[in-house]
């Protein structure tokens, strides 16, 4: 398990998703390849195994996708969402009529592979910077309709959440500032409108819009496509007044240079833009 909590992952939260790509995938007439080749009687167990080294997550997921499309389908065992698996390692076994199985097969499995690639690239950041003290946070850079799952999967690698949607928090970005005619007034404008739990984030590009922005006592800063020594100096100037945030240009060559600096989060769209699915399948075996 890794060392962050996971959240309650709700079934209300991802039913609908799992409906919806159900439908996509069974269309009008069902699996015509299923019906036309397996006896409606035959029973059996899958195994969905992962054939790679990697993180589990979504497990409950591809149960519900089994599940949701025939009840007769449940789980004999699955491995614990955020824990190490190898390769040849079980992530999940059910049993059930053979059809409703391998009707779900594609479906469950791209729930499945989607989730454990976002939590084991999660969990290759979060080794990179072990010892730094930085955390590695998500961002906004999700697929649409699945940001609840896929920032779940950051948790099960290891990683934290930024705000999951616009409501969440305040981040003033460059493009606000341009907006509303500069840091004071945009920062001013938000302490008029943000309730007293909402935290106000400004993004700067310079060490000069730091000072600015810290003078306005923000709760955070994002340092925004900075160079190391540019890094370094802002968290001394921040003093620890403010959350610092690295941004821009993360990857895994040079995300423990930039955790070495002493900032306290490091935000990498990667995580959920761009995390290759693990390879994973299903092994059918009869009854």
């Amino acid at each position: 398990m890794s060392h962050r909590t996971l959240p309650t992952l709700y079934p209300i939260q991802y039913q609908d998703l799992v409906v919806r790509a159900l439908i996509e995938d069974l269309g009008r007439g069902g699996d015509l390849t299923s019906d036309a080749t397996v006896p409606s009687d035959l029973v059996g167990t899958a195994r969905l195994v992962a054939r790679e080294r990697g993180i589990a997550s979504g497990t409950e997921v591809a149960m519900a996708v089994f599940h949701t499309l025939d009840q007769r389908v449940v789980r004999v065992s699955s491995a614990d969402d955020g824990t190490a698996v190898r390769a040849g390692s079980e992530l999940l076994c059910v049993d059930g009529p053979v059809r409703s199985i391998l009707a779900a097969e594609r479906t469950a499995l791209n729930f499945l592979g989607r989730l454990c690639g976002i939590a084991t690239l999660t969990g290759r950041f979060v080794a990179a910077v072990a010892g730094h003290g930085a955390d590695i946070v998500c961002t906004r850079k999700t697929t649409p309709g699945l940001r609840t799952l896929e920032k779940y999967a950051v948790r099960c690698g290891g990683g934290a959440n930024h705000r999951f949607g616009l409501d969440d928090a305040v981040l003033i970005k460059d493009n606000h500032l341009v907006a509303a005619g500069g840091v004071a007034a945009a920062v001013g404008g938000a302490r008029g409108v943000a309730g007293h739990t909402v935290k106000v984030e400004l993004e700067v590009d310079t060490l000069e819009q730091l000072d600015e922005a810290l003078a306005l006592g923000v709760d955070a800063v994002l340092l925004d496509n900075m160079s190391l020594e540019e890094l370094r100096r802002a968290v001394e100037m921040v003093a620890g007044r403010a959350v610092t945030e690295a941004s821009g240009g993360v990857t895994l060559d040079n995300v423990a240079e930039i955790a070495a600096t002493g900032v306290d989060l490091i935000s990498v769209g990667a995580l959920t833009h761009s995390a290759r699915s693990l390879d994973v399948s299903l092994e059918l075996e009869l009854g």
